[in-house]
């Protein structure tokens, strides 16, 4: 029989590992300067990771995910109070979608201080890349804070958590919102003015806290900005009993045909004219012949298959094949077959090459395959040479190890966070919302965004809360300098009032 004092229990007292210490704040900060519209713009930059909490009977808190994100604040006037410049200042956080990105689209495309110089007919740029200073970053006019959501950027759960409880729709809000409020709270800025912009898969993000701000936290937002929208997935998922994506993406199918050189003559030449003839007939002749199904006589099938034809650049006898239903996958790879070319998801503009131009599904998005090498690259260079944050860990631009991410609150029904931001401007009648879409965006098409928002229901008095942009670009806009200019000029309208 051993004792407690046996060699063998001294041992393993000596070999037993040493406790892992708790995970602390990690932050980098620096000082800069911009020239926004002429003006000189002095502001300091934050880069860290933020440890998120939950409570815990025994411990009191219990660390949970470190959360990196980029915070830019513009240094205070002299002779100006922090209480009176805080409450007259406004913050906004931003975040991009996927479910999986990081918010470095945003971030290095449109708002912050420094901005991604691309080709602008679309051509891929050969290494190394260039940053410059971004005239158009909405510096001048909000703080801004880059959120980027566990398991994108350099967010990751703690050692012993578990990614995978942070990718759904659900805990993916409450993660976000909690470092919001964690934010606020530690920088003093419960007074200011406060602002959402969230691009695509962050459109339903941002809808989703407009709503759980308020009940959880009671943290009423001034406004929130929504680029690439996607509110209702049932208007964007191609799906057996669900006809409409096939009328809402018509338009945006019509306008990369025309850009594309593949319409007729009898077309109108002007896109918004093409345009405007298009959703006539989406919402009207074709809207009835896909509600009609089965019961379509073949003559008037004959007929809607033609004014598809003359719509989308297809022959008839391809959309009478696909029963009138043109999906998005069919669309990309079939407009360019005969040039054995395939067109962009993200922007219809920009054609892709594959190397079976048989198939039936393009290889990849050129248009993704355009911006990815350029942002990946400047931004891994400028988060550690300029910003001074280092770290080891890969930055997950977009990431597929969110996947499969859970919308287990949405069993048997399509994701629609449209009640959600409903219901908040209701309790919140001063919550203004932008939209804006992108004219060749296939990935969030414009009259999906118009239709989610007509069928709101929203009271009368608060519909003047919305405001809309529309640019002949695609879903990042902002890479088409022209987009870039007038997009900027509108939310810089939208966060004046």
């Amino acid at each position: 029989m051993t004792t407690p004092d046996t060699p063998d229990k001294a041992a393993d007292k000596n070999d037993k590992t040493p406790p892992i210490p708790p995970p602390v704040d990690v932050i980098s900060q620096t000082s800069h300067s911009v020239v926004i519209n002429g003006e000189t713009v002095s502001y300091q930059a934050t880069a860290g990771r933020l440890i998120l909490k939950a409570e815990d009977e025994k411990t009191g808190e219990k660390p949970k995910a470190a959360v990196f994100f980029v915070a830019y604040t513009r240094d205070r006037p002299a002779g100006a109070s922090e209480a009176g410049y805080v409450a007259a200042r406004p913050i906004t956080f931003a975040f991009n979608g996927g479910p999986g990105s990081s918010s470095v689209w945003l971030h290095l495309g449109l708002l912050g201080p420094r901005r991604v110089v691309l080709e602008e007919d679309g051509r891929p740029l050969p290494p190394p890349y260039r940053l410059v200073n971004n005239d158009y970053s909405l510096l001048d006019k909000t703080d801004l804070v880059f959120i980027d959501p566990v398991t994108t950027g350099f967010s990751r759960a703690v050692p012993g958590e578990a990614d995978k409880q942070f990718h759904g729709f659900k805990p993916d809000i409450e993660s976000v919102g909690e470092f919001i409020r964690l934010y606020l709270s530690r920088n003093h800025r419960w007074a200011s003015p406060r602002y959402l912009i969230g691009e695509s898969y962050g459109t339903t993000r941002a809808a989703g806290l407009a709503g759980h701000l308020q009940e959880r936290h009671g943290l009423y937002l001034n406004g929130i900005m929504l680029i690439s929208v996607v509110l209702n997935f049932m208007t964007l998922h191609f799906a057996p009993g669900n006809d409409l994506p096939y009328m809402l993406f018509l338009p945006t199918y019509a306008a990369t045909a025309h850009y594309h050189g593949r319409l007729g003559p009898d077309i109108p030449t002007e896109l918004p004219a093409l345009l405007a003839e298009v959703e006539a007939f989406a919402m009207n002749e074709y809207a009835l012949a896909l509600l009609r199904g089965d019961a379509l006589p073949a003559e008037e099938r004959a007929v809607i298959a033609e004014r598809l034809a003359r719509y989308t650049g297809l022959s008839a006898d391809y959309v009478l094949r696909t029963n009138l239903r043109i999906n998005i996958h069919r669309f990309t790879k079939e407009l360019l077959r005969d040039r054995r070319r395939t067109t962009g998801r993200l922007d219809s503009r920009y054609t892709g090459i594959d190397r079976d131009a048989a198939g039936e599904y393009d290889e990849f998005d050129p248009s993704y395959a355009l911006i990815q090498g350029p942002y990946t690259g400047l931004l891994n260079d400028y988060v550690r040479r300029e910003l001074r944050f280092e770290s080891d860990l890969p930055y997950e631009i977009l990431s597929d190890r969110v996947q499969p991410w859970s919308f287990d609150d949405h069993q048997n029904t399509y994701v629609n966070v449209g009640e959600t931001l409903r219901q908040a401007m209701s309790m919140n009648p001063h919550l203004r919302v932008f939209v804006a879409n992108g004219t060749y965006d296939l990935a969030t098409p414009y009259l999906a965004t118009r239709y989610t928002f007509d069928h709101l229901e929203l009271d009368e008095s608060l519909r003047g809360n919305i405001t809309t942009g529309h640019y002949e670009a695609g879903h990042m806009m902002y890479i088409h300098d022209p987009s870039l200019a007038r997009l900027r000029a509108d939310l810089a309208a939208f966060l004046a009032g």
